[in-house]
């Protein structure tokens, strides 16, 4: 299914389906809508997607569960790394390494997702987790200068592509 990047170019490999867009990948991706997943830029280069804090999404004491990071991670470098496959191939995670630098209390988490190797046989991607908001004047998220955009993880995964 070729997508449409932020530039207007086609990109993906083709395949039978529905366009692969911000408003399609709902439907094509069902845990993304449950978790309320939304993407924005989807490009073989970078991919973007962010989720909000909401009490179903968390553990005790409010912490927004590492699963749902993991979710949104996996499902934005999953359409990055499709994105870069050859025509008729499909693509499943076989690795991922998640280190959490933050927990999220509130606010939107940005995942990014950007390749770091395309091979024949495995596409290699990592994405940054980040929050939305800029980091409080007195410093209070990890030691982030005022004004930048809080780490919350980086996620590195490997995916097959299987032919």
């Amino acid at each position: 299914m070729p997508s449409v990047d932020g530039r207007g170019s086609t990109t993906g490999p083709p395949t039978v389906g529905p366009p692969l867009t911000a408003r399609t990948l709902p439907d094509l991706m069902p845990l993304s809508a449950t978790l309320g997943i939304r993407f924005g830029q989807l490009g073989p280069d970078r991919v973007a997607g962010e989720v909000d804090w909401h009490p179903r999404l968390c553990t005790a004491g409010g912490v927004m569960h590492g699963g749902t990071l993991v979710a949104l991670a996996d499902s934005v470098a999953g359409v990055c790394a499709y994105l870069n496959l050859p025509t008729g191939a499909v693509t499943s995670t076989i690795e991922l390494t998640v280190n959490f630098l933050a927990a999220v209390r509130r606010g939107t988490v940005q995942a990014v997702a950007r390749p770091l190797s395309v091979g024949r046989s495995v596409i290699v991607v990592q994405t940054d987790l980040h929050l939305m908001e800029p980091a409080c004047a007195n410093g209070t998220h990890g030691g982030e200068r005022t004004g930048e955009r809080p780490a919350v993880g980086i996620v590195v995964q490997s995916q097959i592509v299987l032919r």
